[in-house]
């Protein structure tokens, strides 16, 4: 993951101070971009642990077209609880975009069945897409994400918000743009979650994995995690772990947290730091 360390330096050394929703500051950089060969392993942190259950517990959950935080909560996963209101919803967040876009006739649209069949029947069509950049749902920032869930608003604007899928030699790869970035808490987890994904669609379609091609817009480090950062460069990456799944289910909704197989994972222990809200 080296070149996950070297857009922590460049943010450490070339970022400029920005304000942000959250009142607690920024380091930012605009416009930058990691790739990563899926088949040379899965592109996951290795200077501090990665909580791998989390991820794929809120990838299946975005699957699932869910948008309250009870499923992932009776799994051990709190990452989302800070956002929810009382009853646990957070608005049409990523997993209603996903499965049910809404369409101007009152219907919606299922993007990844869609994204599928598309895959199957036209792999080199340019519209293999997946977005939740639905700004008719964006909540209001002069308002708490609670307010915004109850006004039918999204509790937080999707992060990681457009990917693009492509497919050359029988090998699909996939290329995220996320918008806004928090580098030291997000970005692992959005690198192991795509990638994740783009296996579980080369599995589901019978193809193979090429690269995943993380696209950031505003990349930041907040300010209570610089010391954090500091403390992650002093540490040496271990090799990428390999990825293989214990069986092949019969539909991309199928997926059970045991099909996921990661081998020889290691990595440095957890540091902390807090979520800005």
């Amino acid at each position: 993951m080296k070149l996950y360390h070297e857009l922590l330096q460049d943010i450490l050394s070339n970022g400029t101070f920005k304000p942000d929703r959250t009142g607690t500051g920024t380091l930012s950089v605009f416009g930058r971009q990691l790739r990563f060969d899926l088949a040379a392993g899965l592109p996951i942190v290795t200077t501090k642990k990665t909580h791998l259950k989390s991820v794929i517990y809120e990838l299946l959950w975005f699957l699932k077209g869910d948008t309250n935080i009870q499923y992932l909560n009776d799994h051990g996963v709190t990452i989302w609880d800070e956002w929810a209101d009382e009853n646990g919803d957070l608005g049409p967040v990523y997993g209603h975009q996903w499965r049910f876009w809404p369409k101007p006739d009152g219907g919606t649209i299922d993007q990844i069945a869609e994204l599928v069949r598309q895959l199957k029947e036209r792999p080199h069509s340019r519209r293999l897409l997946l977005t939740a950049l639905n700004l008719a749902d964006f909540p209001d920032e002069s308002q708490t994400p609670v307010e915004n869930v109850h006004a039918g608003r999204m509790a937080l604007a999707p992060c990681h918000c457009l990917t693009q899928f492509y497919v050359s030699d029988n090998k699909l790869s996939c290329l995220l743009y996320c918008r806004s970035q928090d580098v030291f808490l997000g970005t692992p987890f959005n690198l192991v979650g795509y990638a994740l994904l783009t296996h579980m669609l080369a599995q589901q379609c019978g193809l193979t994995v090429g690269e995943l091609i993380w696209t950031g817009g505003d990349c930041h480090l907040y300010l209570n995690h610089l010391e954090q950062v500091k403390q992650l460069l002093t540490r040496s990456p271990y090799p990428l772990p390999q990825f293989s799944f214990a069986r092949k289910p019969d539909d991309l909704f199928s997926y059970r947290f045991e099909d996921f197989i990661l081998t020889d994972y290691q990595s440095h222990p957890a540091i902390k730091a807090p979520i800005a809200v």
